[in-house]
């Protein structure tokens, strides 16, 4: 599986349309390409097509029982992959009409043309709209739906632009299109929808750029705790150890929590950089990289994260200190990253 590995930009209006012509001609082939979404970067092949996903799964060394999730053309297609149970069908249209396209996944029951390879043999597919122009183009030339996880080995650092993606799966696949950073930065946030009285249930099974407060005008929210540490998973990005760099990664609950050990090199992940938070003083770190200089907006801090990730694991330092962000808004899903990153099996 060795590929000499284009890398076309988008960044002129006859550059685009050649990205995009290529994407699309590769993608009709079989084949895999990495393609931007207003999350991360993902790695798209039909979805309909059981030996282009398997090509997927052999790219990102991903193990087949992780699902993925589909991307739509267009909202209006929805029932082709999944079947609307009648008793949540408002709250889904409700919930497609404000956030599609957006970075919202729904899981629904799937319909018998969504291969199992996609679903990890589940009978719910993970379906989401993605707002990226070119992802838009791509998708909406090819017409088909999209299965498109984070476009990286399993398990390491979700890519947010083009160079990432390079460094992850160069050799592996034959085309990356170029459309520069992610507008969010963080995955799309992933929800079940149940019936309920007098509203439904909206569960969080992986938090992401939209919040509880987002979706409480639609139903009682809840945000789901996986204690599993690893294994089958019933949605993506459930599994215990993810996200995580080569460095070891420590997060903190506060800076007593940390004692730097003699002769060893840390870095520290900041959240803004404060003197005050107490974190910037506890050793002679080789270097800090902060989220939201100064500001601490979570916002900010989303678009930064992954990347400021990477930077930090291209150190060589012998562990990565994170401190806590605040556990509201878009930081219960860099919390709920950070966690996973720091797990070691």
């Amino acid at each position: 599986m060795s590929h000499i590995t284009a890398v076309l930009r988008t960044d002129e209006p006859h550059l685009m349309h050649q990205a995009v012509d290529e994407a699309v001609r590769l993608l009709r082939e079989g084949e895999i390409v990495a393609l931007p979404t207003e999350t991360v970067y993902g790695l798209a092949a039909n979805a309909l097509d059981p030996a282009a996903v398997t090509k997927i799964f052999e790219a990102k060394e991903r193990p087949t029982f992780d699902p993925l999730i589909v991307h739509l053309p267009r909202k209006e297609q929805l029932d082709l992959v999944a079947d609307v149970p009648q008793e949540i069908a408002h709250t889904v249209k409700q919930l497609s009409e404000r956030f599609w396209p957006g970075p919202l996944t729904i899981l629904l029951p799937k319909k018998p043309v969504v291969p199992d390879i996609v679903t990890a043999g589940l009978p719910t597919v993970a379906v989401r709209v993605s707002s990226n122009p070119i992802f838009k183009r791509v998708i909406s030339a090819l017409d088909k739906p999209l299965a498109a996880p984070s476009a990286n080995r399993f398990g390491s650092i979700s890519p947010t632009s083009a160079s990432a993606v390079l460094s992850e799966l160069d050799g592996r696949i034959h085309l990356i299109v170029d459309a520069g950073a992610c507008l969010f930065g963080l995955e799309s946030t992933i929800i079940r929808i149940e019936p309920g009285s007098p509203k439904p249930l909206i569960t969080i099974v992986r938090p992401g750029p939209l919040t509880p407060d987002d979706l409480k005008p639609f139903g009682k929210v809840k945000v789901a705790i996986r204690s599993v540490i690893d294994g089958p998973a019933d949605s993506p990005g459930q599994l215990a150890s993810h996200y995580a760099p080569r460095t070891p990664l420590r997060l903190l609950s506060r800076p007593s929590d940390f004692i730097p050990e003699h002769g060893k090199r840390y870095a520290l992940l900041s959240y803004r950089g404060e003197e005050k938070d107490g974190y910037l003083n506890l050793c002679d770190w080789e270097e800090i990289m902060m989220l939201s200089p100064g500001n601490g907006k979570l916002p900010e801090a989303a678009v930064r994260f992954f990347h400021v990730l990477r930077r930090l694991d291209e150190l060589g330092v012998d562990e990565i200190i994170a401190e806590p962000l605040h556990e509201h808004g878009m930081g219960i899903a860099m919390m709920d990253k950070l966690r996973r990153a720091s797990v070691r099996l």
